[in-house]
């Protein structure tokens, strides 16, 4: 597997974690207080996941391209 072939897992990952965010904010409304805080720390945790996959997309999909910056987050 090529890191461009990874690349397009992690965005399939992003798009899927994205998507479940959506899902869980739209149910918010009918949820009471105890539960809200528990659905907040979810939706911490899956954006999270999602900033992560998402810029490990652009990390592996520009790697070798001569001049890219890197994210200094992944770098050693």
């Amino acid at each position: 597997m090529t890191l461009f072939e990874l690349s397009r897992d992690y965005r399939d990952s992003a798009a899927a974690l994205r998507g479940r965010i959506v899902e869980l904010r739209g149910t918010y409304a009918g949820l009471d207080r105890e539960d809200r805080i528990r659905m907040d720390a979810r939706i911490r945790m899956l954006t999270a996941m999602w900033r992560e996959a998402r810029d490990l997309a652009v990390l592996c999909e520009r790697y070798y391209d001569r001049g890219y910056r890197r994210n200094g987050k992944y770098t050693i």
